[in-house]
């Protein structure tokens, strides 16, 4: 029986230890700081090496980056409707043709001004012509300071009124060169592209050119609603 009793006793003893240093072992992990977060690895060397690519995109994107890129296209397209604007001026301007045979009273002769929408043409696209050129430095000044939303908006006007008038060139042209091509057999008009067919040929390229030069300055003129955007 005493044996009994001092093993109850040294199992209660041992209970208590064990509770007293736990409860001292809260109270010590309670008083003190949490573990340090270990650090986290070294980066490896290729982000290192992106690291300044990273920085320069997010400080671009801040200064309007995309704008200055929508610029640079715009620029493109500019450059590109100079060339149409000017090609089908030149190509209408220089439509001339006299036939090897002739009467006595007539000489068969054909030539753009003859025709007021040919000369309309001409002078459409020529304008159109100055009116690019007059706008590339504008486009540059948009590369330079993207943000200024003024000369942006004066293009987007002018550009729609760019297109009005290359279209109106274009079509009026377009239905003369059709006649010249097929005729008309209820008025009797007989087509003339038939004997003057360098003639035909030239004004045809003409039209083609100005209708991809009025496609420009649509394209122009979204580039120019993408570019006035906030956001």
């Amino acid at each position: 029986m005493a044996a009994e009793g001092s093993s109850t006793v040294v199992n209660i003893d041992a209970a208590a230890a064990a509770a007293a240093a736990a409860a001292a072992a809260d109270a010590e992990a309670r008083g003190k700081a949490p573990a340090a977060v270990p650090p986290p690895p070294p980066a490896p060397a290729a982000a290192k090496a992106a690291a300044p690519f990273v920085r320069f995109m997010s400080k671009t994107k801040e200064k309007g980056g995309w704008k200055r890129g929508v610029f640079c296209f715009d620029l493109f397209l500019r450059i590109f409707a100079l060339g149409a604007c000017l090609t089908a001026a030149i190509l209408m301007g220089t439509a001339d043709e006299t036939l090897p045979f002739f009467t006595e009273l007539f000489q068969f002769h054909a030539e753009f001004d003859d025709f007021p929408a040919f000369t309309f043409f001409v002078i459409g696209n020529a304008v159109a012509g100055g009116y690019l050129l007059i706008s590339i430095p504008c486009s540059l000044f948009g590369i330079v300071r993207p943000r200024p939303v003024g000369p942006r908006l004066l293009l987007i006007i002018l550009d729609t009124v760019m297109v009005a008038l290359t279209t109106a060139a274009a079509a009026s042209a377009a239905a003369i060169v059709y006649l010249a091509h097929n005729g008309n057999q209820r008025a009797n008009w007989v087509p003339i592209c038939l004997q003057f067919n360098d003639f035909c040929q030239r004004t045809s390229g003409a039209v083609v050119t100005s209708f991809a030069a009025a496609v420009l300055f649509m394209l122009m003129v979204v580039m120019s609603a993408l570019a006035l955007r906030k956001h």
